[in-house]
């Protein structure tokens, strides 16, 4: 991948501009920047190498050079989309989870921001806000997705096991086709975001639905329950030991099997 064919491959798209680097830190944090300084809606950053790559908290992104796909995009929330802000993450795990279906593989959305493949991590989601006082001036939508095997960065360093979409597939697909992929697919389910379809199509794809979790929220006890479904603004619901309803909110949580 070069910014030549990747221009070529999302030339049918409407962005708002793009910006290419061979190497980069990280791309959220140009895209923050791209953003507060007057970047249009629908503005891409995308890097062949990610050198300080992060997920969500403040967890290493690994990037390595030629193997992954390492991309942030801005959008501007419409009048319509306000409302959801809170679904923003699924917005992105859905069209990351679409792309791969495309592709002939059967994802499974980890909530509330990873692609799991055969019940391995293949991308992750990490989502940040310009604010323009009290409102969201713009979103970037950080995702990273490990395209080639040597993306998969190495078992001991991981807290969650890995994959890639080359292990899955028995080949490692174009890295600008896949963005394509993903961007359509973003394209279509934004306009979703405010309807009962939009969720159920969220909870149709999570990982461990039906089955018993556990889930770490900072420093809490951890909860244990059966994973239940979604709320309307995109939290999980569980069902717990004495089968009552929980309601988990975004923030600094993590979700595992049972053990």
């Amino acid at each position: 991948m070069n910014e030549s064919s990747l221009k070529k491959s999302l030339s049918k798209l409407k962005l708002g501009g793009m910006r290419y680097f061979d190497s980069i830190g990280s791309t959220n944090d140009e895209a923050l920047a791209w953003a507060a300084s007057g970047a249009k809606d629908f503005s891409l950053v995308v890097a062949d190498e990610q050198t300080q790559g992060r997920g969500r908290l403040d967890r290493k992104w690994f990037t390595p050079k030629g193997s992954a796909i390492a991309m942030s995009l801005i959008l501007r929330p419409s009048a319509p989309m306000r409302p959801h802000l809170s679904r923003t993450v699924g917005l992105a795990a859905l069209s990351l989870a679409d792309a791969c279906q495309t592709l002939g593989l059967s994802p499974k959305i980890k909530w509330p921001n990873d692609i799991l493949l055969n019940g391995r991590k293949a991308a992750g989601i990490l989502v940040e806000t310009v604010w323009s006082g009290v409102e969201a001036d713009s979103l970037v939508i950080g995702m990273g997705i490990n395209v080639s095997a040597s993306s998969v960065p190495p078992a001991e360093s991981l807290k969650f096991p890995a994959t890639s979409i080359e292990e899955m597939l028995g080949y490692a697909p174009k890295r600008e086709e896949v963005i394509q992929l993903v961007l359509n697919a973003c394209l279509h389910w934004r306009e979703q975001m405010g309807t009962d379809l939009f969720i159920q199509a969220w909870e149709e794809k999570l990982a461990f639905r039906g089955e018993a979790v556990q889930i770490q929220a900072g420093d809490e006890e951890t909860t244990h329950g059966r994973l239940d479904g979604l709320e309307a603004d995109g939290s999980l619901r569980l069902r717990d030991l004495q089968d009552h309803s929980v309601t988990v909110r975004f923030g600094d949580v993590s979700l595992r099997p049972a053990a």
